[in-house]
């Protein structure tokens, strides 16, 4: 593998490091700006929950759909020109967005505004790894991830903290006014390559897949996958006793399943969460209600001990674990009480987020090394997919039925995503001609301490 690399190491890593996090932040925070003035925009339009939502649905299915075919363009185009046309494009269309005369047009701004941001999201770990090479890598996917997490909780935070003196415009042209900020830094800091890289196409689309999953502990898989590809072996820390065609065929379905149900379920519910919080008997203003979004802190412990517990428990056990604590949050919110409703998105946010770097990390393990980018693109397109479709028929069923309701439903799909996952222990005891003589461990990048924040939902 040829890289490029920095005369000046230090300095070069942070310069990058920067501007890549600044397009992380401005990127996620436009995408789910919208999420807690969701309430607004159904009063606004005339909408029920439910269609309120594709604010939401429409914009990351599109992201989902997209971010394969961008990773392919921005090997023609270059990957810095895609990353700085997506952060400008995106930003703009933000500050655009609150001038939609209809809400159909605003889903159709929103479905673009996808588009946009899926270039940030497919080719930021990429640019990386061309403009780095493998020794820094880590450190510099890690800022990059921190840019996603922070930008998606500082987006929501802001929209719904400025939608009282502001109103949802307001809100919108606030977030965006940001973002942009952000676009300019990174469009006047992201160095040019000096010259031309030739990273295997497999590293590259495995790490290339990390920017838009965005787990922590995908970090890790990034500098395993690399070292395993600079040594020319196909085999990973942890190696196992099945067969490649057996972990090829058997280790693809559940994750997937992970992936889609239960990021499905996660955004159901926190696209419910602010219509809910507004209305009776507990009325909270949109600035009390955005505070619910904090819960994504816990989002950070919970997948940086994700590797740990799997390391224990086996990660059969670990996910399952992981997918009922998250059924266990979302039963608690249903309580009338205040407190025991944020209790409640707290526990669930941190089983998801265990739950999410736990799948993300298998599909990485089991898939050959040749098919790793492949395997890792097509998590985040059941991932982002899961958002969009479940996110949008959790806020029907809550406008129809409530709250309560849609927690049996999301219920559901997190108990589904689990079966999902002990179905294949079984397939594949039986597949291996009795059980497990050795439990496979998550590869080494995959339970390694991480300062890196969770991934992005």
């Amino acid at each position: 593998m040829v890289v490029l690399q920095a005369s000046d190491p230090t300095v070069d890593t942070r310069r990058v490091s920067a501007a890549v996090a600044a397009a992380g932040l401005s990127s996620f925070a436009l995408l789910y700006a919208p999420q807690p003035v969701l309430p607004q925009l159904a009063t606004a339009y005339g909408l029920d929950p439910g269609t309120a939502s594709l604010a939401i649905g429409v914009a990351t299915a599109s992201l989902a759909v997209a971010v394969l075919p961008l990773a392919w363009l921005a090997g023609v185009v270059g990957r810095r020109r895609v990353i700085l046309w997506s952060v400008v494009v995106s930003a703009v269309l933000g500050l655009l967005l609150p001038l939609a005369p209809s809400f159909p047009v605003f889903l159709a701004m929103r479905g673009v505004q996808g588009v946009a941001i899926a270039g940030f999201a497919g080719v930021a770990a990429a640019y990386l790894a061309d403009h780095l090479g493998t020794s820094r890598l880590a450190a510099a996917v890690g800022a990059m991830i921190a840019g996603n997490s922070v930008g998606g909780m500082l987006g929501r935070l802001g929209a719904g903290f400025t939608a009282e003196p502001l109103g949802w415009h307001g809100a919108l042209i606030a977030v965006a006014a940001v973002a942009l900020a952000c676009a300019l830094f990174t469009t006047a800091t992201l160095p040019r390559p000096a010259t031309p890289s030739t990273a295997s196409a497999q590293s590259t689309a495995s790490v290339g897949s990390v920017a838009s999953t965005g787990s922590a502990a995908s970090v890790g898989s990034v500098a395993s996958a690399e070292s395993t590809a600079r040594a020319g072996s196909t085999a990973r820390a942890g190696s196992v006793t099945s067969t490649p065609s057996t972990a090829s065929k058997l280790g693809t379905v559940a994750p997937f399943a992970v992936g889609a149900l239960a990021m499905g379920a996660f955004v159901a519910l926190y696209n419910a969460a602010g219509f809910r919080l507004a209305a009776p008997p507990i009325s909270l203003s949109p600035a009390a209600a955005s505070l619910v979004f904090l819960s994504y802190a816990m989002g950070t412990a919970s997948s940086a001990a994700a590797g740990r517990l799997a390391a224990r428990l086996g990660r059969t056990a670990a996910l399952v674990t992981a997918l009922i604590v998250t059924v266990v949050g979302a039963a608690l919110t249903v309580h009338p009480s205040l407190p025991v409703i944020a209790l409640g998105f707290g526990v669930l946010t941190a089983g998801f987020f265990a739950a999410h770097a736990i799948a993300n990390a298998w599909v990485t393990a089991d898939a050959p090394p040749a098919a790793r980018g492949r395997a890792a693109g097509t998590y985040t397109l059941c991932y982002y997919l899961g958002s969009g479709a479940g996110g949008t028929a959790g806020a029907l069923v809550y406008g129809r039925a409530g709250w309560t309701w849609l927690v049996a439903m999301t219920s559901a799909w997190l108990l589904l995503a689990a079966l999902a996952v002990l179905l294949h222990r079984g397939r594949r005891s039986v597949a291996e001609g009795g059980p497990h003589r050795r439990r496979r461990p998550l590869p080494e990048g995959d339970h390694a301490p991480t300062s890196a924040p969770a991934g992005q939902a």
